[in-house]
């Protein structure tokens, strides 16, 4: 919790003075669930440019090394298993299933998500409706 209140102010800040060719950026970031960062543009006020999503991504490097930890391993994955956010790592996703852990139904965190739209209808989904589905040695339908 002190962490979340510690980034708060860290995300309002990007926020407020985020830039694209010196034009203010449309923006939103938040902590979701206490464990997700998320950053959104309003692309059909100012289109983002390589410099403002270059700022986007120092302010996570700036986090990672304020609270100590790896934001950017995109081989750890989260799951809410047992009303609880819980990481995987990839390499221990067939683990995962044949131990029980995991099921066809444990809802997935798909970060792959490109959009708001997407974020609100396909950011929480079963395993079974993801890209993880075809990474399982066995029917998740």
């Amino acid at each position: 919790m002190s962490e979340a209140l510690e980034l708060e102010p860290l995300l309002e800040n990007f926020v407020a003075s985020w830039q694209t060719h010196g034009t203010p950026v449309k923006g939103y970031a938040n902590l979701l669930f206490g464990q997700f960062i998320v950053i959104m543009a309003d692309e059909t006020a100012a289109g983002l440019s390589g410099c403002s999503t270059d700022s986007s991504v120092r302010l996570i490097k700036q986090v990672e090394e304020t609270f100590k930890i790896d934001l950017f391993n995109r081989q750890n994955l989260a799951f809410m298993v047992k009303d609880k956010i819980q990481l995987l790592p990839l390499a221990q996703l067939q683990y995962g299933f044949d131990n029980g852990f995991l099921t066809a139904d444990t809802l997935y965190f798909n970060n792959l998500v490109a959009n708001k739209a997407e974020m609100i209808e396909k950011w929480l989904i079963p395993i079974k409706e993801s890209w993880l589905a075809t990474r399982i040695k066995q029917s998740v339908s």
